[in-house]
């Protein structure tokens, strides 16, 4: 009983965050349920979309909804790695004395933005690593802890825009789930543009607290995967990997690298926390299907003859979860 207490108080809560939210943005529903599953799945989420349709404005709602620090990094051609993880600054005492001190970047937050990421070199985008995976950030031979909860959510655009970089294939692996922001409807445009008409000042209600974060995904924890669900998320996964005996035709002929094993983890992580969401403490596959293009789309690596075929990740994502069977329960 006081499990079903929990599920249904996580789901009001919830859909109380989507109400506030949905004062500022305007329609965008999957992005904003994307962004708060991996907020709870404990990950990071990559938005890809042209300028102008809401991706900054998301998380500084966010923040402002779920009582979060929040910082922003405008990534840039000319940004070091300094610039986002901090750097050690020289200090003088009363005595004149000299000492360093490590001086926080704005990667020491609840909630970082880091905006049109791919406009950054390499080396820059590189620094999140670290941060990203483990949680850490080190400066000579101090490791800092980043306190939960703690996400990225980085924004790209598309890499045929100029002045991009794509993002290392190691980078791209440690985001939960890369989304994709389509463009408004012309309801949804009409609607935006009528509030910016009025340019009234919104006022957003607190929701939820860092405490309130933890111990939802306490109860995310709490989510049943059953044997055959898993089995489903790992076959999803082993149907991307060219070469191999379950692997689907299309796969085969326009996958040069396949998910790697975080994806199967993701698909299982996210899946739970969309399984809260809606009012279920057990994992189905249905759960699993419905997010496994958004966790997968940006770990696979297609070839040259996808690109001269007009495939998209998306387009052979759909193909390969339609046609892998869940195992009879």
């Amino acid at each position: 009983m006081q499990t079903d207490s929990q599920v249904q108080d996580a789901v009001s809560r919830l859909n109380q965050v989507r109400q506030e939210i949905g004062k500022v943005i305007v329609g965008q529903q999957d992005v904003v349920d994307g962004v708060l599953v991996c907020l709870l799945a404990g990950g990071h989420v990559l938005l890809e979309g042209v300028p102008g349709l809401g991706k900054t404005t998301l998380l500084r709602t966010l923040s402002r909804v779920l009582h979060l620090k929040y910082s922003r990094i405008q990534f840039t051609p000319d940004l070091m790695p300094a610039d986002i993880v901090g750097s050690m600054m020289m200090e003088s005492d009363d005595r004149g004395g000299k000492s360093l001190r490590f001086q926080p970047g704005p990667i020491f937050a609840h909630l970082v933005l880091a905006d049109e990421i791919n406009r950054a070199t390499p080396k820059t985008q590189s620094a999140l690593l670290e941060a990203m995976q483990e949680r850490t950030v080190t400066s000579g031979t101090v490791t800092h802890e980043l306190e939960s909860p703690f996400l990225v959510m980085a924004t790209q655009n598309p890499i045929e825009m100029e002045g991009t970089y794509p993002l290392p294939e190691a980078q791209l692996d440690r985001f939960l789930m890369k989304i994709i922001v389509e463009y408004p409807t012309r309801a949804e445009l009409k609607i935006v543009v009528d509030r910016t008409l009025n340019a009234e000042n919104v006022q957003l209600d607190t929701i939820l607290d860092r405490k309130s974060i933890l111990e939802l995904r306490a109860v995310c924890h709490k989510v049943l995967v059953a044997p055959h669900v898993m089995d489903f998320a790992v076959d999803l996964v082993m149907a991307t990997q060219p070469g191999g005996k379950t692997t689907h035709p299309r796969a085969e002929k326009y996958i040069r690298y396949g998910s790697s094993p975080r994806g199967a983890q993701s698909l299982v992580e996210c899946g739970r926390v969309l399984a809260l969401m809606k009012g279920r403490l057990q994992l189905s596959t249905e759960d699993v299907q419905s997010i496994a293009t958004a966790v997968l789309r940006h770990r696979i690596i297609l070839n040259f003859d996808a690109h001269a075929d007009g495939e998209t990740p998306d387009s052979i994502l759909k193909e390969i979860v339609k046609s892998v069977v869940p195992a009879a329960v």
